[in-house]
């Protein structure tokens, strides 16, 4: 019960945003909501937040502050110092496609792939999009999954879609 009011808070508190900023870029979506605030301070760390206020089109993967605490505090705290920006980029840009996909160009796709999408991130390496159980999900490359929550929050240079678990490339 618990994960349905967060999940049906969170949607409506990202539609409502999308709604009242739909010039905003997806970092502005993101800065705006407090489900965002670790996910926000990762990307400024890396100083990624100029790169995805650009043109874009990106496709964001947006971990949620319930999905980065899923990580070791003190790992977590480690990947976020200036020395292991390198990692953390890379952590950061795999959540990251460069293209605009909606929910429904990924439904679309998954019919087309028999329920299974490669996808390219921004660091180069491939997630897969899988249709299991009804529901939609990222599997990583470490084999791992994450939920896709909520999905299709506009900003001007692209769309989040919200995930439950931070997906780790190798």
């Amino acid at each position: 019960m618990k994960k349905l009011v967060f999940i049906l808070t969170t949607f409506v508190a990202l539609s409502f945003n999308q709604t009242a900023t739909a010039q905003n870029t997806i970092v502005d979506a993101a800065v705006s909501n407090e489900n965002f605030t670790t996910l926000v301070a990762a990307l400024k760390a890396a100083d990624l937040v100029g790169a995805l206020q650009g043109d874009g089109p990106f496709t964001v993967f947006a971990p949620t502050n319930d999905a980065f605490a899923k990580i070791d505090k003190n790992a977590l705290a480690n990947l976020l110092k200036p020395e292991n920006k390198k990692a953390l980029t890379d952590i950061l840009t795999y959540h990251v496609v460069p293209a605009n996909l909606m929910a429904s160009d990924v439904v679309a796709a998954l019919k087309k792939g028999n329920g299974k999408v490669e996808v390219k991130a921004l660091n180069g390496t491939t997630l897969t999009v899988m249709q299991k159980d009804g529901k939609i999900w990222l599997k990583d490359q470490a084999g791992n999954y994450s939920e896709i929550v909520a999905t299709d929050v506009k900003g001007s240079n692209g769309v989040i879609h919200v995930i439950d678990t931070v997906v780790m490339p190798r």
